[in-house]
């Protein structure tokens, strides 16, 4: 019931921006945009199998065999929308709704590659319809932005089995493990106490290959004094965690203890000066400042945090690439890292709501450098 009455409101705001765009409908195809209007939970993967037609009093959802029973299950029999398993072309398909909706402005995603907007086109000329077809930059994604109240709870959910792992995980590590080993050890926790699937990649980066901030996991052995960083999530019904801790093997050195305190006192300060309407760029200049400051700023150079929710990257974003205001209900990371080539690397992250009163990050866990007893 709260999934549906989400998504009840969820297209209401969509077709308030049609309204206000003058479309006489909309062609939706990106999966993450379909999820968050249908409510389909572990429905989509990486195919594009899906056509959705939206107008002011219809919702029509194309799909075909493989999908069609579980659209069904997930949606229930009372759902708004009309589902199909036709064996048709979807760009016909489309064109089909486009004439018998009498729709004279369809508007479609820029997502939809240019083989199906061609197709649709052509349809819609055999068909003897002419329409305008504007294109919708990213406008469903930028209502994803603010989280409703039950995706709110999916993220939260999400975050919590990946606070879990990491308990888990600290217990497990020791020297003599091989970075596979420990990404292995981490991702099965996350799959056997509650995660759909992994967010993406775990990244699980010991030693100096902690310096490249994107590792991905190899053979290196994990020995008494490596710094590893480890970077994932769990997925949960669709919605993504992402958190970031640094632990040391052994006793940390004093070099490894200033570098972390340093990056640790950047995630602090940059939580207590997020808020809903703070400018993007501003969150970004203020991490660069911190780290410059304490005299790494050569050795911080990516973003310092971008949304989270149906994917793992999306916007809004604390970065020199968002210089725009960050809307209050929005999920943003904050993870500033520093990297010292043939040394180590320490990025601590956490993923949180940007809210009027603050920033309140998901995660639990604490940003004590925990040291891994040898």
């Amino acid at each position: 019931m709260a999934e549906a009455q989400a998504c009840a409101g969820r297209v209401a705001r969509f077709r308030d921006l049609m309204a206000r765009m003058g479309y006489d409908a909309a062609i939706v195809r990106n999966n993450a945009d379909l999820r968050w209007l249908t409510g389909s939970a572990r429905t989509f993967d990486d195919e594009v199998a899906h056509t959705a037609f939206v107008t002011a009093d219809g919702l029509w959802l194309h799909t075909d065999s493989r999908y069609y029973g579980i659209f069904l299950d997930r949606m229930g029999s009372d759902t708004p929308w009309q589902i199909d398993e036709d064996v048709i072309d979807p760009a016909q398909w489309a064109a089909d709704h486009t004439r018998d909706s009498r729709s004279r402005v369809v508007a479609v995603e820029d997502t939809c590659d240019l083989a199906f907007f061609d197709a649709f086109g052509a349809a819609c000329r055999a068909d003897g319809v002419e329409c305008l077809t504007p294109r919708m930059h990213g406008f469903i994604a930028d209502l994803r932005m603010v989280k409703d109240d039950e995706e709110l709870s999916l993220l939260q959910r999400a975050q919590d089995i990946t606070d879990d792992a990491f308990r888990h995980i600290v217990e497990y590590i020791k020297p003599g493990l091989t970075e596979q080993e420990v990404r292995a050890e981490l991702d099965n926790y996350m799959l056997t106490h509650g995660a759909d699937n992994v967010s993406f990649e775990t990244i699980i980066a010991a030693g100096p290959n902690g310096a490249n901030p994107h590792a991905r996991p190899s053979e290196y052995v994990l020995r008494e004094g490596d710094m590893v960083v480890m970077d994932y999530g769990a997925l949960y019904h669709d919605y993504h965690a992402d958190m970031t801790r640094t632990v040391c093997v052994g006793k940390a050195g004093e070099e490894q203890r200033r570098v972390y305190d340093v990056v640790r006192r950047t995630n602090e300060e940059c939580q207590a000066a997020a808020h809903g309407g703070v400018n993007g760029l501003d969150m970004q200049n203020l991490a660069v400042k911190i780290i410059s400051d304490a005299g790494y700023g050569e050795y911080f150079g990516h973003g310092l945090g971008h949304g989270v929710g149906l994917q793992i990257h999306e916007n809004p974003g604390f970065s020199r690439h968002y210089d725009r205001v960050v809307p209050s209900g929005s999920i943003v990371t904050i993870e500033p890292g520093i990297y010292l080539p043939g040394k180590f690397g320490v990025r601590v992250e956490d993923c949180g709501v940007v809210a009027d009163d603050g920033y309140h990050p998901f995660s639990k866990i604490p940003h004590d450098l925990v040291e891994i007893p040898c």
